[in-house]
């Protein structure tokens, strides 16, 4: 009965290890949610902060935002110029 004893605790052990380490794995799982969470927030703030920047000094900016913000003018100025040429193609 020694052995049955013994494969029987042995089971047993291995049962309560892999148990665990499904515990710790959903608990890392759910840390690295609300670490992507944190994230999404930080990304939409800074988005936000550079919009409310733009709005404020877009058209005279620090040096160190000239280029950004040209870059942005450029790309704005670029959207009127394609959405005119699809309603030429479009014949609006």
């Amino acid at each position: 009965m020694d052995f049955f004893d013994k494969l029987g605790e042995t089971i047993s052990t291995k049962g309560r290890e892999v148990t665990d380490k499904a515990k710790d794995m959903a608990e890392v799982a759910s840390l690295k949610g609300q670490i992507h969470n944190c994230e999404d927030i930080i990304k939409k703030r800074y988005i936000e902060l550079g919009r409310i920047y733009y709005e404020k000094h877009g058209s005279t900016p620090e040096e160190e935002y000239a280029d950004a913000c040209r870059d942005i003018e450029n790309a704005q100025n670029s959207i009127v110029d394609i959405e005119s040429r699809i309603k030429e193609i479009k014949g609006i």
